[in-house]
């Protein structure tokens, strides 16, 4: 599946940086999406908005950093308070994070706003920003783009596709494309269709990362059911990526689901596990994607550690090789030094017998059990010089195993996040 997925996304490598294409994507019925510029970048559109036709049950899954960006606490609110909504509005470039009250209220206008423009009670819509921390939003440009943009997905419903694609690309920061993907499939002969978009390159770390997710479907999900099987996917795919470790202020996966389509799913049915296995396959697309788009990656790594005693225990140490800079430097330039491999799952807390510790790369064994080389340096070397490298360990004899995704470190993340702010 992981090797298909590559394949049908990697379109062409510069040097060896790769490039993702955006494949044709369906939006579900009744969602209409936009995106603008409205002047807090200095060229890029910044403000997107997304509208269902109908009331849609809502769900989201939030950062677990202590401190918190105003738009996330309005999300909270507005969540806890009804039980369906209609919009949710996002600009980028200024995450309206550690602004104190200016910054809630700001945040809040724009749901008042928002809801101004399109007919809507204020906590019908929903809120989210993302970008630089630190600085109040410019509410002035914020209120003519709100104009602007709800007037445009107001309009006779042309180059839909087109129109939700300028939002997926208005919510970026530092990504270099934008990321999307759909799936559309048959419940109880009636198409349904989920549609994601989902920002993010750096501050990635599970639970969860500078990254927005948002995702659309036509499905009818009671609001419990909705929030139930999100977190669940999310589990699994968003909070197992890691770029660098950082945890950020903004991160919100939200899901809406306006039944549109007719078809209903209902809790432990056969429709339950169809629609969570397509919403896992969905987000699981969209995760590699942010891994992929890592800030100045090369390659994009998944690690499967196998015979753990637990699922727990085996997301921690794939977890704990996945954020050591030491092995994602060495994956870099392309040196298959396994001890500081062996070393950092040493150091996760989790217990294991070294002598049992054995390293794959790409299918290949370098390390065997009781620390047996298994191929000279420049053997094991090759073995990294793929673009995606599958990164297999193995701990033991116990029945658990766990997959998480990451990438390597290069010079270039140190230049961008360098100059972030200028």
């Amino acid at each position: 599946m992981f090797k298909e997925i590559i394949s049908t996304q990697i379109t062409e490598t510069t040097g060896n940086i790769l490039l993702a294409k955006t494949p044709a994507v369906i939006i579900p019925l009744g969602f209409k999406g936009a995106g603008v510029f409205c002047g807090i970048k200095k060229r890029k559109k910044d403000l997107a908005l997304i509208l269902s036709d109908s009331p849609a049950t809502a769900a989201g899954v939030f950062t677990t950093n202590i401190v918190q960006a105003a738009p996330l606490l309005i999300c909270k609110e507005h969540l806890s308070e009804r039980e369906t909504f209609r919009a949710l509005i996002i600009n980028s470039g200024n995450a309206n994070a550690c602004t104190g009250e200016q910054g809630y209220y700001d945040a809040s206008i724009m749901a008042s706003l928002t809801a101004l423009e399109l007919g809507l009670e204020k906590n019908e819509v929903l809120v989210s920003s993302t970008g630089v921390i630190g600085e109040t939003l410019p509410m002035t440009k914020i209120a003519e783009g709100i104009k602007t943009i709800t007037s445009e997905i107001s309009s006779i419903d042309q180059d839909k596709e087109q129109k939700m694609q300028n939002a997926a690309e208005a919510i970026m920061t530092t990504d270099t494309f934008s990321k999307t993907a759909s799936s559309t499939f048959l419940i109880n002969g009636k198409e349904v269709t989920i549609y994601g978009m989902a920002k993010g390159s750096g501050m990635i770390h599970p639970n969860m990362a500078t990254m927005l997710g948002f995702i659309l479907t036509d499905a009818a999900i009671e609001k419990n059911l909705l929030q139930s099987m999100l977190k669940n996917a999310a589990n699994k795919t968003f909070n197992r990526i890691i770029v660098d470790g950082d945890t950020s202020t903004n991160d919100m996966v939200l899901a809406f689901a306006n039944g549109a389509s007719d078809a209903k799913i209902m809790l432990e049915s056969p429709e339950h596990y169809i629609f969570e296995d397509e919403l896992h396959a969905l987000l699981k697309k969209l995760s590699l994607d942010i891994v992929r788009d890592g800030e100045g990656a090369t390659k994009l790594i998944e690690i499967t550690v196998d015979g753990a005693e637990s699922i727990e225990d085996a997301e921690k140490i794939g977890r704990t090789i996945a954020l050591s800079p030491l092995v994602k430097t060495a994956i870099h330039g392309e040196d298959a030094n396994w001890g500081r491999i062996i070393a950092a799952a040493g150091y996760s807390g989790i217990k294991f017998d070294p002598a049992q510790f054995q390293i794959f790369v790409n299918g290949t064994k370098i390390l065997g059990s009781n620390y047996s080389v298994q191929l000279s340096i420049e053997e094991a070397n090759k073995t990294l010089e793929l673009d995606y490298i599958y990164l297999t360990i193995k701990i033991g004899n116990g029945n658990y195993s766990a997959t998480c995704w990451t990438c390597d470190f290069s010079e270039e993340y140190v230049k961008i996040n360098g100059s972030y702010r200028s």
